[in-house]
């Protein structure tokens, strides 16, 4: 396990690439999905259970934990790996995002944020300083700067305004940042869709020095197409020794796109979300499992999948679980959506590996728009005998 925190690049093809992210915490191939723990928890899920999808990292959010347990305790418990039983890489969103989104209840100022807890009113503060010191305390990997996300559509101004005041921030976050061999800091790049802005931002950041660098302040609304315009003129500018992060992305032609465009790192709360609402994502695009022509589907969601949920059960089993509202159902389907996601994220790098990427592109999309397997396309399951 290597001590020293740095991103290796070994293979591109076009503007995609294929590499390997060393950690305190272990290694970690990329391009990656990281699994939303927002809580210290994945939703619906064990940590033997992410494990066994293939995730190398996920994410936790400063915000959350900071309220509930708190990060003292945390940090009194052994740290966040410990508490939550993860001993690969973890990183921490700043926060900087659920406190820009509680609207009416926060109040910015230039030094930072006060706000009230959405779960019991209380009042709190984040600022670069104590959002630095919060990530510490939890045992981060890879800590995130303290930053604004403005709501799109925004005037030019307001968004300049706030990206400049993030810069500020973010200088402010390396300095409360205490580097530790393995353990890194990632500076966010805003700017809205404005490529001079980004351009700003992504020189504001190199200047000060990060460990990895992130893309936030999309994905909020402004669309597919504009996001990875915004890509194309923001990953050129940004370090090539340097992993990219994309916060919040997304559906699976996202990634792939994104990766496209030279991203290396995801989250999003997507593929559990779903799973929590009968949508499950297949080689074939996604399907809503209450719907009753499952009712007497014997097949498995997938062909090619070797969750749980595939292995063991049909999809008429888990449509009753849904119709039922049993527990269980959220559980496999998360299951399949997370284990899908890193699948399609393995695939993803052997191709950039093989150098065959904007073919298996063309195939990834051709299957997504093809929809469902019929009857005859998807073998039954074999499903082991119960001892």
């Amino acid at each position: 396990m290597s001590s020293t925190f740095r991103w290796i690049c070994e293979s591109t093809d076009g503007q995609a690439r294929a590499g390997t992210l060393h950690t305190a915490h272990g290694p970690v191939q990329t391009p990656t999905f990281m699994p939303v723990g927002t809580a210290g928890t994945v939703k619906a899920m064990t940590m033997d259970a992410v494990r066994s999808t293939g995730a190398g990292i996920v994410l936790g959010n400063t915000y959350h934990l900071m309220l509930r347990p708190g990060a003292e305790r945390v940090k009194q418990l052994g740290g966040l790996h410990k508490f939550m039983d993860w001993s690969g890489p973890i990183l921490t969103d700043s926060g900087g995002f659920q406190v820009m989104s509680l609207g009416a209840l926060r109040k910015l100022d230039q030094d930072g944020v006060t706000f009230q807890s959405h779960i019991d009113g209380s009042k709190h503060r984040l600022d670069p300083q104590r959002s630095t010191d919060i990530q510490h305390a939890l045992d981060a990997t890879i800590t995130m700067c303290f930053d604004e996300c403005p709501a799109l559509p925004a005037a030019p101004e307001a968004i300049a305004a706030s990206m400049r005041m993030s810069m500020r921030w973010a200088a402010r976050s390396r300095e409360a940042f205490i580097q530790r061999e393995g353990y890194g800091q990632f500076g966010i790049v805003q700017g809205g869709t404005e490529p001079e802005l980004r351009a700003e931002s992504v020189k504001a950041l190199t200047d000060i020095g990060f460990e990895g660098y992130a893309i936030g302040g999309l994905a909020v609304g402004e669309g597919q197409e504009l996001m990875f315009s915004t890509l194309d003129v923001t990953t050129p500018l940004m370090p090539d020794d340097k992993p990219r992060y994309l916060m919040g992305v997304g559906t699976p032609d996202d990634l792939l796109g994104s990766v496209m465009r030279g991203v290396d790192m995801f989250d999003c709360v997507m593929p559990t979300r779903a799973g929590r609402t009968a949508r499950a994502y297949t080689e074939r695009g996604h399907i809503n499992l209450r719907n009753a022509r499952f009712a007497l589907d014997a097949r498995p969601l997938s062909p090619h999948c070797d969750c749980l949920a595939c292995t063991r059960h049909s999809r008429a089993y888990l449509h009753h679980l849904f119709r039922a509202d049993e527990i269980l159902g959220p559980m496999l389907l998360t299951w399949h959506n997370l284990a899908y996601y890193q699948r399609l994220m393995r695939g993803i790098r052997a191709a950039i590996v093989d150098g065959v990427l904007s073919a298996h592109a063309e195939h990834l999309r051709a299957e997504w728009q093809a929809g469902d397997w019929s009857e005859d396309e998807v073998p039954q399951p074999l499903i082991p005998p119960v001892a």
